[in-house]
């Protein structure tokens, strides 16, 4: 912390529910580009059907530019299978980014994905009752 205070969240690592699908968003927020942007994940994510390691997929690698207001988004898997295996519903990730001043910063997020296990949503065909 400096002494104006701690550095805004400017890029994070989010996780979105989308019709039974989830997501892994890489999203500035800021106000100026975001260099070299790097996401640790502890533990490694898999997906697509257990198949994947995507946590270690070169977006999560090194980003070498994430404009403001910008967003690199990748599929995790549907929210059936993921939580069929049994997969870690609590993820932390460390996202590490500079500045275009040549300021390294980072932050650790915490994702709890229990939150997305019961959720109901549409499915293509659904008939009313």
């Amino acid at each position: 912390m400096s002494a104006a205070g701690p550095h805004p969240l400017d890029v994070l690592l989010d996780v979105v529910f989308e019709r039974g699908l989830l997501f892994l968003e890489l999203r500035n927020i800021g106000n100026e580009p975001a260099l070299d942007v790097t996401c640790a994940f502890e533990p490694p994510l898999r997906g697509l059907g257990g198949t994947r390691d995507v946590s270690a997929l070169p977006l999560f690698r090194n980003v070498t530019l994430v404009a403001p207001g910008r967003a690199i988004r990748t599929l995790l898997d549907t929210s059936a299978a993921y939580f069929a295996r049994d997969e870690p519903t609590t993820v932390r990730v460390t996202v590490a980014w500079s500045t275009p001043a040549g300021e390294r910063r980072s932050a650790e997020l915490v994702h709890d994905l229990s939150i997305y296990r019961d959720l109901a949503y549409p499915t293509e065909g659904a008939v009313d009752a």
